[in-house]
């Protein structure tokens, strides 16, 4: 109940001020940040893709690497 009521005078003062208009139009205008979200997209794109591209590398290692273990495992055996 008290959630409700929250939320309906958040609600409603966020209605009264436009407070989210006047957000989105000073997000709109502001440009000092930009890069620096431009530089984070690149970074974590750069990352995924190193990612992608090492992982069948580090899986096909890892596999031989355990076909090796198995075979070890059966002469002890």
């Amino acid at each position: 109940m008290f959630r409700k009521a929250n939320q309906l005078m958040i609600a409603a003062y966020v209605s009264v001020t436009g407070y989210m208009q006047n957000l989105k139009e000073e997000l709109k205008n502001d440009e000092r940040g930009l890069s620096g979200i431009v530089v984070a997209v690149m970074l974590i794109l750069v990352a995924v893709l190193a990612v992608v591209l090492l992982w069948g590398k580090l899986s096909e290692w890892l596999d031989e690497f355990w076909k090796k273990i198995l075979d070890k495992s059966k002469e002890v055996q």
